[in-house]
């Protein structure tokens, strides 16, 4: 632990490049060549996916963004006298000010990441921001099992905004509510935000904008591990590809090889055929009534769901 303000704490969890070397070496020798998401959030990743935040066609943000604004009154009541917060994946953070503002009670916010600088940067912003709340920063694998350095006592309510639960397979959906249980006592909660299904052009815009952002995103991975991992990934021989599978429920992200060609990491030589592609992200979607079966199968109880007019999205309240 580092003390890097009078109102802020530093942990670090995360061991990068053996975790990642491994991983990816694993996963590209896989029948089907696939590489984890959180693995796409570097420090170069983390600001694209913000700019895709913004876009037009990427309407998740927008819409959960106008569900706590519009519902922050009734969000606020439901959740309660919450005193310790945690965040997975906080990013830029940017979704946790209004909650801080508005949980008066709040003593401490533990925001998990694995982009270590972006999450220190955002931590000191916050806490200059919030100087009465002890802010524990925890660089780490939220889908591992880590030990938190929380307070014994309080309620706890776990954020988990952005319908990043979509990119778990719905097994490991099932398996991260229950480790997510575990953090928490009877009474705790869970605020999450998830997707709901919807019509094929709008999922499909939202993942593969006009801007070319999100192929720029995805592509980002391949110049993380040319640096990182010294690979040999020529940029130019492969393109982003985005669908939504009707029969699973999910968008898909992939790299697309444009041309037979051998790529190396390391000591791992891998072949590609023209067409095969790397599978990066599944981003799962599920209506109202699907998403709090699985909770209450889980160990939590569904307490309160907010939505916009359209329900495009989705903000759950679920109490342990």
């Amino acid at each position: 632990m580092r003390l890097l303000e009078n109102n802020i704490q530093s942990y670090d969890f995360y061991i990068e490049k053996e975790n990642m070397h491994d991983e990816i070496a694993k996963g590209l020798a896989a029948p089907v060549k696939t590489i984890s998401s959180k693995f796409l959030y570097d420090h170069r990743g983390s600001e694209l996916f913000e700019m895709i935040t913004e876009l037009e066609e990427y309407y998740p943000t927008r819409t959960e963004r106008s569900i706590f604004n519009d519902k922050i009154q009734e969000i606020t009541l439901a959740v309660g006298d919450v005193q310790t917060l945690i965040e997975y994946g906080s990013g830029s953070s940017n979704k946790i000010k209004a909650l801080l503002h508005h949980f008066t009670s709040l003593k401490e916010y533990v925001p998990i990441d694995i982009s270590r600088d972006f999450l220190f940067q955002s931590s000191l912003e916050l806490a200059m921001q919030f100087p009465h709340i002890t802010i524990k920063a925890v660089c780490g694998d939220y889908t591992a099992p880590l030990t938190l350095p929380l307070e014994p006592s309080g309620k706890k309510v776990i954020f988990f905004p952005g319908s990043t639960i979509g990119n778990f397979e719905p097994v490991d959906v099932r398996n991260f509510l229950m480790k997510s249980a575990q953090l928490l006592d009877e009474g705790d909660g869970f605020l999450i935000g998830v997707d709901t299904k919807k019509d094929l052009h709008t999922l499909e815009s939202a993942y593969d904008d006009k801007k070319g952002v999100t192929a720029a995103f995805n592509l980002n991975l391949l110049t993380r591990m040319n640096r990182e991992l010294g690979a040999n990934f020529n940029e130019e021989q492969f393109e982003h590809l985005a669908y939504y599978n009707v029969e699973k429920g999910r968008i898909e992200m992939h790299l697309e090889s444009q041309c037979d060609q051998q790529v190396i990491i390391g000591e791992h030589e891998f072949s590609f055929r023209e067409g095969e592609t790397i599978h990066t992200e599944n981003s799962y979607k599920y209506s109202i009534d699907e998403f709090q079966t699985m909770a209450l199968e889980c160990g939590f109880r569904p307490s309160k769901v907010w939505t916009d007019v359209e329900e495009k999205f989705s903000v759950h309240y679920l109490e342990k």
